[in-house]
């Protein structure tokens, strides 16, 4: 098989199953089919609560943060490539940025856990 047929084939076999995935709709939704399904019990309550803003906030700076800590991963190869010198301001560089924005983000009362 050839690289254009490959390539064929993996795009048609995602756009076939998208477009069942709509053509396929649960067409008359009713209250069982719309109600929280708890393990074959009644719910308890309302699974529809409010959920604090805040979570996602947090969720965000982690993401944030974790990102710019990937940028650290590479280093070790990097000791190869540079003097250890350079690899030292770079990782201290990087370290900075991150320890800014923490405390930027800490002034501006971002991580205080209060209501939006």
């Amino acid at each position: 098989m050839n690289l254009m047929t490959a390539m064929i084939i993996s795009l048609l076999i995602p756009i076939l199953l998208i477009l069942i995935s709509h053509w396929i709709p649960q067409m008359l939704p009713d209250t069982e089919k719309l109600s929280p399904y708890e393990c074959g019990f009644d719910p308890l309550g309302n699974a529809r609560l409010p959920f604090s803003l805040q979570f996602f906030l947090i969720a965000i700076f982690f993401l944030i943060f974790d990102l710019e800590i990937a940028l650290l991963l590479p280093l070790p190869w990097a000791i190869n490539s540079m003097t250890p010198k350079m690899t030292t301001i770079w990782t201290l560089m990087i370290i900075a940025l991150l320890t800014v924005g923490l405390v930027y983000e800490w002034t501006q009362g971002a991580l205080e856990w209060t209501k939006i």
